[in-house]
């Protein structure tokens, strides 16, 4: 099987929206686990007077992650999966969180402008075409001193972690998946990740695109090894003309 990439994957991602959340709620500590890599960014005062984009919200549970952490914070949630958009949008929120349609490659033309405070991006990377090139966009967008968190499925480089995976993939995530007439994506979830960089390779691919103070964090329980949050910074002296 190839990868799905693009507007396969957001099909795959509309068809899927329906049964996506029960999915989900049966990963433990998938919210939690989320709300750790948000406060992970660091930001004070509960998001005060911060503008926060939500790159890839899918059905919204990374925005709650954020909107939890940061309740004061100006939170644009965005997602390329009109499936997916629409049961987050349908889901009650606080003033302060918006969704707008706009695929990682396309904010520009889907009318996402910058400065933010912060971008997080939670099980993205790993399926864009350029992973680069969105991380270049996503740079442009922040202010200087402005945080990204990524939130991803990394392995670590163990043989142990990729056999985890792979157990937990094919023994129950595929066949749950497949009995909801979604088994392409959820083989494409296994593959991309292990196609994807190692966590130390995607430390480096933010280094490589210009944050500074990066750190690779592993995250508890079955995921550890699997899932890592990564936290970097656009630096503070880079002039405004760089944007």
């Amino acid at each position: 099987m190839t990868l799905l990439r693009d507007e396969d994957l957001a099909a795959a991602f509309d068809h899927a929206a329906r049964g996506y959340d029960a999915l989900v709620a049966a990963n433990p500590g998938y919210h939690a686990q989320l709300r750790r890599s948000v406060r992970r960014l660091g930001l004070p005062h509960r998001g005060r007077g911060l503008r926060v984009l939500d790159l890839g919200c899918g059905t919204g549970a990374s925005t709650a992650a954020l909107a939890t952490v940061l309740p004061k914070a100006r939170i644009l949630a965005v997602d390329a999966s009109a499936g997916m958009l629409e049961r987050a949008a349908a889901k009650p929120w606080p003033d302060g969180v918006t969704f707008t349609r706009a695929p990682a490659e396309g904010l520009a033309e889907a009318g996402v402008t910058g400065p933010f405070d912060a971008v997080f991006a939670a099980y993205l990377f790993r399926n864009v075409s350029d992973p680069d090139a969105v991380l270049t966009t996503v740079r442009a967008l922040l202010a200087p001193g402005g945080r990204l968190g990524v939130h991803e499925y990394t392995l670590s480089g163990r043989r142990v972690d990729r056999a985890v995976w792979t157990l937990v993939c094919r023994g129950i995530v595929q066949p749950a998946a497949t009995a909801l007439g979604d088994g392409a994506l959820y083989r494409h979830l296994w593959r991309s990740v292990v196609e994807f960089d190692t966590a130390g390779r995607f430390a480096d691919r933010l280094r490589a695109a210009g944050f500074d103070r990066v750190r690779c964090l592993p995250l508890p329980g079955w995921q550890t090894g699997i899932t890592h949050t990564f936290v970097g910074r656009r630096s503070r002296t880079e002039p405004e003309s760089g944007r």
